[in-house]
């Protein structure tokens, strides 16, 4: 426990007993025997703890409290006195203390107050790194690319980011970001918070697509003791978490009906309950939602509630996928490939003219994860600086490409014939053989990513149910 503690007393015995005691539990003590004794060694002896006396001569301790708390907020300082009162502690506590002290002081009583106070402020400066390090790794300025639509879209967050800076009442408007599964929506939602107003408050994160949907609710709502079989304590939920920060609701598609509700009720009241709880709970924290599934189609197939689409999209982001960002893949790959080149220590590779040309053929269905994957893939294995299309190992080509050839050859069919839907159902099909019904392979084979292959599973089952 080595800490710096001042002693503001004026009680000599006292004032003695608690530095030689402190002392060797290792910490370094100073003692003054009034408020502007100790103000004066402030400076050169920079205490992280004041125990401070309440009845001092000169000033009383509710004084040099606010003075102290003045000159560093940072620093912890616990009241002492005599006469204890209830009235007292809360004015104490009020004014900035961390703690406060009846006398006689019994001394482990001390030090155990002094340990916890030490977990506090490291636990403090844990998220204090966590959050300067996630803030340093967000934002516009980090989200690479430069092609038309990429400018697009970064020119309509800078816009929403102005607006946002100027909003009076500071109720910022809800934000549904939609892309395909690995275009890299979470760095726009971290965008939207790290340059925004709330940018110093908390970042919380939720896949509703990776929990049940009673887990998803508690862990967003929180849950009262005894709520349900294995809530043997309460929990606070993530928007409570959050605070005034942002709540991100990634993959939004996947939240059960009953989920929807209460997400419902939490935009329209800014209020939620949690589960087991008796009374609702104000909400100040900014949803940011994100989705890879067409949201109009399952509002109208019942899937998703058409006011909580409504809610959800205030503002809605689009991220294009790599397919239509053109040099945006090589950029990106050259950005990969130093990330990974240095994890690695392997410094100085470089994409061949053939391996760019390979990239920029590529159809990408796993879009910028995809092609993070392929870097971190070509660095692993490569034994020289050249990296080649050998060991970039890109997935097999789309059927789009077969499709489109047998097309215009002409595909023979009657004009009953030319049905989508039947088509889509036989190239699925198809996939599903020729991948002996993996779902991530068939899902490469068709140029599309996983969750898009088993929505349209889903769907084309649903309506074979139906009929």
């Amino acid at each position: 426990m080595a800490q710096a503690i001042l002693i503001i007393e004026d009680e000599t015995a006292l004032a003695r007993n608690l530095s030689v005691y402190l002392q060797r539990a290792g910490c370094e003590v100073r003692v003054a025997g009034s408020a502007l004794e100790g103000f004066a060694l402030l400076e050169d002896f920079k205490p992280g703890v004041v125990l401070l006396d309440h009845n001092l001569p000169g000033m009383s301790g509710l004084e040099a409290l606010k003075r102290l708390r003045a000159a560093d907020a940072g620093m912890h300082v616990v009241m002492m006195t005599g006469h204890g009162s209830l009235e007292l502690a809360v004015e104490a506590m009020k004014a900035g203390a961390a703690d406060f002290l009846t006398k006689p002081l019994v001394l482990g009583e001390v030090k155990l107050l002094l340990e916890r106070l030490t977990r506090q402020d490291r636990l403090e400066q844990a998220v204090d790194y966590y959050r300067a390090r996630e803030a340093r790794d967000s934002g516009l300025d980090k989200i690479v690319g430069d092609s038309p639509p990429m400018r697009a879209m970064k020119q309509t967050l800078r816009t929403l980011l102005e607006a946002e800076s100027r909003l009076q009442d500071g109720e910022l408007p809800a934000v549904l970001v939609v892309g395909e599964t690995g275009t890299g929506k979470e760095l726009v939602a971290r965008a939207l918070h790290f340059d925004g107003p709330r940018r110093s408050k908390p970042f919380v994160e939720l896949n509703c697509g990776a929990l049940p949907a009673q887990l998803v609710e508690a862990e967003l709502f929180g849950y009262e003791r005894g709520a349900f079989t294995d809530a043997r304590q309460r929990k606070v939920g993530l928007l409570e978490t959050a605070g005034d920060g942002s709540v991100f609701l990634d993959e939004i598609g996947e939240a059960e009906l009953s989920t929807q509700v209460k997400l419902l009720k939490l935009l329209e009241d800014r209020r939620m309950r949690r589960l087991g709880g008796l009374r609702d709970t104000p909400v100040t924290a900014r949803v940011i939602s994100a989705t890879n599934r067409p949201l109009e189609d399952m509002v109208r197939e019942g899937r998703f509630r058409a006011d909580l689409y409504f809610r959800l999209r205030i503002v809605e982001l689009r991220v294009p996928p790599l397919r239509e960002r053109g040099e945006d893949i090589v950029q990106l790959a050259r950005h990969f490939l130093a990330l990974h080149g240095a994890r690695y220590r392997k410094p100085g590779l470089a994409l061949t003219a053939e391996a760019q040309a390979a990239l920029r053929r590529h159809t990408w269905p796993g879009n910028v994860r995809e092609l993070r994957n392929a870097m971190e893939q070509a660095v692993l294995v490569a034994q020289d600086a050249a990296v080649t299309p050998a060991l970039l190992h890109l997935a097999p080509q789309a059927l789009a490409p077969s499709l489109s050839a047998g097309m215009s050859a002409g595909l023979g069919l009657a004009d009953e014939e030319l049905n989508l839907e039947r088509m889509e159902r036989h190239l699925i099909e198809q996939a599903m053989q020729r991948s002996a019904h993996n779902v991530s392979a068939a899902a490469r084979l068709l140029g599309i990513s996983r969750d898009t292959l088993r929505y349209r599973l889903e769907r084309l089952q649903g309506r074979e149910t139906a009929a």
